[in-house]
């Protein structure tokens, strides 16, 4: 065996720990003065476990520390030899110190799975108050919708479908008093995409449309209520599909709805 493979056997360490025979001891001790590679090895384990036994372990006291230091910055001629019966104590430093690392490794780990469950609940919560907030959202357009709806001050203006779509409906919501406008769209198709509808209150003699508002975000708004302008004195109403953003005058041909006052 060269001395690679008799370093790499890990007898050395058991040398070091003192767990050989009389008669390994002596084969290693002989090793180590014929080969200056397997005696830098026995130091350098020595050296290691000494780090170790110190940085954790609670047995050793400060006098022994020192005469370990003292001994280790000796140069070496030969091997310290260590009988295991003379160093229980520095054995048990060392199962303690492995221990108290192997207790360090496990609480770091939970610490990590603590952390992510953190996280985990922190993402959860958010959800939790989005699904909230939109659910606070609905309640207030459905509050405003029955308040609306049943508001007897409003003077209710039902459009009819016309020509381009005959099945189409809505109704106009109007107070007189306070200005508001609302427009039930239950009844209208949903808009293609670029297009808007755009409602118009309408005096018939003569005819003269003006834009009150645009029914913008159809498809998100469920219960498809949407305040408009003031009616200005209307004496009708109609809705028209334009291109998004709205035009400044309505498209007959895309007249969807039509109600007188």
């Amino acid at each position: 065996m060269d001395t690679k493979e008799y370093i790499e056997s890990g007898i050395l360490e058991l040398y070091v720990y003192g767990l050989l025979s009389e008669v390994e001891n002596i084969e290693v001790s002989t090793m180590a003065k014929n080969h200056p590679e397997i005696n830098d090895e026995i130091i350098a384990i020595e050296k290691g476990i000494v780090a170790l036994s110190s940085s954790f372990s609670p047995f050793h006291s400060v006098a022994n520390f020192e005469k370990i230091k003292a001994k280790l910055e000796l140069k070496h001629s030969g091997v310290i030899q260590m009988k295991p019966a003379a160093n229980w104590q520095q054995y048990m430093g060392w199962a303690a110190a492995i221990v108290l690392m192997i207790g360090i490794g496990y609480q770091y780990q939970k610490l990590g799975q603590t952390n992510d469950n953190i996280v985990t609940i922190g993402i959860e919560k958010e959800k939790l108050n989005q699904e909230l907030n939109l659910l606070e959202q609905k309640n207030k357009a459905v509050e405003t919708s029955l308040a609306v709806i049943r508001d007897d001050k409003n003077t209710v203006v039902l459009l009819s479908g016309q020509a381009v779509d005959p099945k189409s409906s809505a109704k106009i919501y109007w107070n007189k008093e306070t200005k508001v406008v609302y427009v039930d769209a239950k009844g209208l198709p949903e808009p293609p995409k670029g297009m808007v509808y755009q409602v118009w209150a309408l005096k018939l003699n003569p005819l003269t449309p003006t834009s009150i508002g645009l029914l913008e975000n159809f498809d998100s708004n469920n219960q498809k209520i949407f305040a408009v302008d003031d009616a200005n004195y209307a004496e009708a109403f109609g809705i028209t599909l334009e291109p998004a953003g709205g035009s400044l005058s309505p498209t007959m041909e895309q007249l969807y709805t039509l109600g007188k006052v």
